[in-house]
């Protein structure tokens, strides 16, 4: 049953995120307002409480990367992500090591179910399409 309800968050989560994408490159500009006046102070904060959890403890280790036996000094792989995306990936498009092109962006995941399927059900959450007014094919 939690793999199950598991994958259904999951699944729940990353239609989420190609939604708020999708109305981001398609959807008109009073639309985008709509959605960025709601949908940013949702994103922060998830953000502040992800990094909150992970905030390293007085030995400089982060509490939900450790283990017992392996502790994950700070920055952990979160903490990274969170620089990465949100203050040095901010300005300019990432330079790959290997090639002197910016990286490719990757691919929606594949993973999603549907839509009217279970997660959507399951989630109980107002879309971003129904809180901007607008479908993501609206221009």
């Amino acid at each position: 049953m939690d793999e199950i309800l598991g994958q259904v968050l999951r699944n729940a989560v990353w239609e989420r995120l190609d939604l708020i994408s999708e109305l981001a490159n398609r959807a008109d500009a009073p639309s985008l307002l709509s959605v960025a006046r709601s949908e940013l102070p949702r994103l922060t904060e998830g953000w502040r409480a992800l990094l909150a959890a992970h905030e390293p403890d007085q030995k400089g280790n982060c509490p939900e990367c450790s283990s017992r036996w392996r502790q994950q000094k700070s920055p952990c792989p979160v903490w990274r992500a969170a620089y990465e995306h949100l203050v040095a990936g901010g300005l300019a498009p990432r330079m790959s090591r290997h090639r002197r092109t910016p990286t490719e962006v990757p691919p929606t995941r594949g993973r999603r179910p549907a839509a009217g399927t279970a997660s959507s059900a399951v989630s109980g959450a107002t879309t971003v399409a129904d809180t901007a007014g607008a479908s993501p094919g609206a221009h």
